[in-house]
């Protein structure tokens, strides 16, 4: 198998380094809703935020190059995907749940956060 192309990086700084891969409105929603239990491509479109397919497509594919996924495939006609955090997502939780309590105090009104979104941490996701 070839190895994957990796686009170097355009600075050393961690955070534009982590906005290359994280930085728009759709990627850490996919994380969340892995985070939540959706594995397959349909349930990602349910999700009530409406991703674009192509959209959804090229993050999924930009999550897997960098780990923080994987794809496994569970039907060969038509091929089909189940997508699941990788120990690398998975940490990813802390993240968002300091997100999550920044918004809920500066950004919307405020909300209960989920007790699984809460009290999870990156062995919840990835043992």
């Amino acid at each position: 198998m070839p190895a994957r192309k990796v686009r170097p990086k355009r600075t050393a700084c961690p955070i534009a380094s982590w906005l290359d891969v994280f930085g728009d409105k759709w990627t850490l929603v996919i994380v969340r809703d892995l985070m939540s239990g959706k594995t397959r491509y349909g349930e990602f479109q349910d999700s009530p935020e409406g991703i674009p397919t192509n959209i959804l497509a090229e993050r999924l594919k930009r999550l897997e190059a960098n780990g923080i996924v994987t794809r496994e495939r569970y039907s060969d006609r038509p091929p089909r995907y189940e997508y699941r955090l990788t120990r690398r997502g998975a940490e990813l939780i802390p993240v968002l749940q300091a997100m999550s309590a920044w918004s809920g105090k500066h950004v919307v009104q405020p909300w209960t956060l989920p007790e699984w979104f809460v009290s999870a941490t990156p062995e919840t996701f990835a043992p």
